[in-house]
């Protein structure tokens, strides 16, 4: 993996989707990172332009300081119409106590001792798609293996049948991405896109999943089920506010999107670095006992999720910037996971990379509810397929998904033989 190519600061664009379906951000965050640490970017479209802060120490301060960097505003680029925001919000546009309780209703769930118990499970499950995939000699990485895992995953954890996989698949895809034609029936940034604006990324996805975590929610409700629907539905935040029906819609949706596409962009881009690098390839198949360092740094390198934003409350000065209140500011968190500052040679994949506090996750209250399960997936999907390949390549041109949100692969063709 070698550093990108510079990119003039006046070539900086990262509201520029196509830039990122081209994989050519790495170098504007480089540029950002050393020339313009704290940076305007304009928005065409309606959007209004955003800060972008690129740098591991700067992002991390944004992301601890919910008091002056608010997630109550909205966290992607998209500015909700005011009207809409209380009926779209979910628990990653709530700050402070309310934010807290919703968080610990299923914080319990997502513990490293909890999903320890998923252990055997997941080995299975890792094992029925491993075999699946090496039945045939060349295959979508995507599909065959990074979708079709954490999905079957989520199926469990929500206690729905696995012919349910395929629509769960498909409305992921969509929510995520909603800029990108291949996947959205209504584009984000389209005019039709007006009449979805009270819904999550003004998808019509979002109806869809709605109505079908209703319907999972009338069966379970006053029940003493152990899936995650039974518990939101039947468990008081501690804060003593019940969910509303809203409120439970957006967090079922929450579920059914990030329980899925994170760890399935993780692990597309985690192979395709391993295939970068075969001597690591190797080191990981022969060395199983250092899989939970080398998913740190698996997770460093993918950076599944380019970015989250903040609204700024008040004004404040960043590296000699006037940030305005209400202005958009942006974390970059992949730019962080290629700071010079916090990794050395940040480009290169290094299995052994200890200690490695990667940013993949976030930093402050909103870090990922799902990063102990993630890891275990990425870990355990690892174990099992590093050991079966002889060799793997890849069979033709990886498509991206037209995003500056999620760090997606749509499409990974590979050739491969079996042990």
């Amino acid at each position: 993996m070698h550093p990108p190519k510079p990119v003039p600061l006046e070539d900086v664009d990262l509201a520029d989707l196509d830039v990122f379906v081209r994989n050519e951000a790495w170098g504007m965050f480089d540029t950002l990172r050393h020339e313009a640490p704290v940076f305007w970017n304009p928005e065409t479209g309606g959007g209004h332009g955003f800060w972008s802060v690129t740098r591991y120490a700067d992002i991390e301060q944004v992301d601890k300081s919910p008091e002056i960097f608010t997630s109550e505003r909205f966290v992607n680029l998209e500015e909700p119409p005011e009207q809409y925001m209380d009926l779209r919000r979910s628990m990653l546009e709530t700050d402070g106590l309310r934010h807290q309780a919703l968080r610990k209703l299923l914080m319990r769930d997502f513990s490293a001792a909890t999903v320890r118990r998923y252990d055997d499970f997941l080995r299975g499950l890792a094992q029925i798609t491993v075999d699946a995939a090496l039945r045939q000699e060349e295959f979508d990485f995507v599909d065959a293996i990074a979708a079709d895992y954490p999905i079957n995953v989520l199926a469990r954890l929500l206690d729905v049948p696995g012919e349910a996989t395929p629509k769960l698949v498909s409305w992921g895809n969509e929510i995520v991405g909603a800029t990108d034609p291949d996947y959205a029936r209504v584009l984000l940034d389209s005019p039709e896109a007006e009449q979805y604006s009270h819904l999550p990324f003004r998808s019509p996805a979002s109806v869809e999943i709605f109505e079908y975590g209703r319907e999972l929610a009338a069966e379970r409700r006053g029940g003493s089920a152990d899936d995650l629907v039974s518990k939101l539905v039947n468990r008081i935040p501690e804060d003593g506010v019940p969910l509303t029906p809203t409120d439970f819609d957006n967090y079922f949706l929450l579920l059914v999107v990030a329980g899925n596409e994170t760890t399935r962009q993780a692990i597309s881009h985690a192979m395709k670095a391993l295939m970068d690098h075969p001597d690591q390839l190797a080191f990981l198949r022969d060395n199983p006992g250092q899989a939970q360092i080398a998913v740190e740094e698996l997770l460093r390198i993918a950076s599944p999720v380019y970015h989250f934003r903040r609204t700024a409350t008040r004004d404040v000065e960043m590296h000699g910037q006037q940030i305005k209140a209400g202005d958009k500011v942006v974390m970059w968190f992949a730019s962080a996971n290629r700071d010079e500052a916090a990794f050395a040679d940040p480009y290169r994949l290094d299995l052994t990379r200890y200690p490695n506090e990667h940013m993949t996750f976030g930093k402050g209250a909103h870090t990922c509810l799902g990063a102990n399960l993630a890891r275990l997936e990425i870990r355990i999907m690892f174990e099992t397929l590093l050991p079966r390949l002889a060799t793997i390549e890849q069979a033709g041109e990886i498509v991206r998904v037209r995003s500056n949100f999620v760090n997606g692969i749509k499409r990974f063709p590979v050739r491969v033989s079996a042990r």
